[in-house]
């Protein structure tokens, strides 16, 4: 569904499982700070009032958005998560560079949920400006952040 019909922040709390027991890994991009911080703050707090102690959520950061994979891949197969959530932002610019980030990060993290046993949820923003990344990090179509919060619990308890 088009994000434009959709508040990311919207859903129903009663079909999201209790997660007080449940430890979660965060992986954010460390490009576009203004919003990949806010995506974190998204997904802390619906983690949080969902019941995920703060102890139980650890926060690592990578440089860019590629490197998320990497990232995503070493929690998966250290630490011990029930699920693992990256976050980052790819604003297109004027070169094929966002072309080639954006496949490589979607295809590093499918194949990471097809080989693996803990979820990794998708949480990179791809957009085609700094606006259009705003409305999805807390702006008026909601956080993103929040979204994928929802689903690492949903998919933890799979």
């Amino acid at each position: 569904m088009a994000t434009a019909l959709h508040n990311l922040s919207d859903y129903n709390a009663d079909q999201v499982p209790d997660a007080s027991n449940m430890c979660f890994g965060i992986v954010v991009s460390e490009w576009n700070p203004e919003i990949t911080n806010a995506l974190l703050e998204g997904a802390v707090s619906t983690l949080e009032k969902h019941g995920a102690l703060p102890e139980n959520i650890h926060v690592k950061t990578v440089p860019g958005s590629f490197e998320l994979v990497y990232g995503a891949r070493q929690m998966t197969r250290n630490d011990g998560y029930d699920a693992v959530i990256i976050l980052g932002c790819v604003i297109r610019g004027e070169t094929p560079h966002f072309d080639y980030i954006c496949q490589g990060v979607t295809y590093g993290i499918a194949r990471l949920n097809a080989t693996n046993e803990v979820p990794v949820v998708f949480g990179l923003l791809t957009t085609n400006d700094l606006q259009q990344a705003k409305d999805r990090a807390g702006g008026r179509l909601g956080n993103k952040g929040d979204e994928c919060a929802v689903v690492a619990i949903k998919m933890a308890k799979f």
